[in-house]
């Protein structure tokens, strides 16, 4: 017998940047200003991410392309490994992830590839605490999540291992 399941994710979507709080707008402009310091010469896709932690520090991480290209690195694990290095006892409240062409202004829509997912939610089960994601959208919307788990909700854990 099969049987169809249907699974559903609820999610924010903010229509400015104002209507976020103060503590996300911070962390969020935080990732935007990181698309500055992308190394994206071949793709020229600039890649920001920052994270506000329990002690109320943030931190910003950036992609690293390579022309090797299996040895760049996403913006988000760029961040992670770096906190969780630096700051392993720390919690991470909230994190951001914004994108943009070079020599362009304007933001585009914002989304964590599988790998970077996986690596966020291991970080969520590490400090067993929700991670709250805070995504650009289109047109100057922001997207807004309560956990890593709303978006990968078939998360791979230690548990499964």
């Amino acid at each position: 017998m099969i049987e169809q399941v249907q699974l559903n994710i609820t999610y924010e979507v903010v229509s400015s940047l104002e209507e976020l709080t103060p503590q996300e707008q911070q962390v969020l402009l935080l990732a935007q200003k990181a698309t500055d310091n992308a190394y994206a010469p071949y793709s020229n896709y600039l890649v920001g991410a920052a994270l506000l932690l329990s002690d109320g520090s943030l931190h910003q991480g950036t992609n690293q392309e390579n022309a090797a290209y299996p040895s760049g690195l996403c913006a988000e694990r760029t961040l992670l490994f770096g906190v969780g290095s630096n700051y392993p006892d720390k919690i991470i409240e909230m994190m951001a992830v914004t994108v943009r062409r070079r020599n362009e202004s304007h933001f585009l829509k914002a989304c964590s590839c599988g790998a970077c997912r996986q690596v966020m939610a291991e970080y969520q089960n590490r400090q067993n605490a929700p991670i709250r994601l805070i995504m650009q959208g289109e047109d100057g919307q922001v997207i807004r999540l309560k956990s890593v788990e709303d978006l990968l909700p078939f998360m791979f854990t230690k548990d499964q291992l």
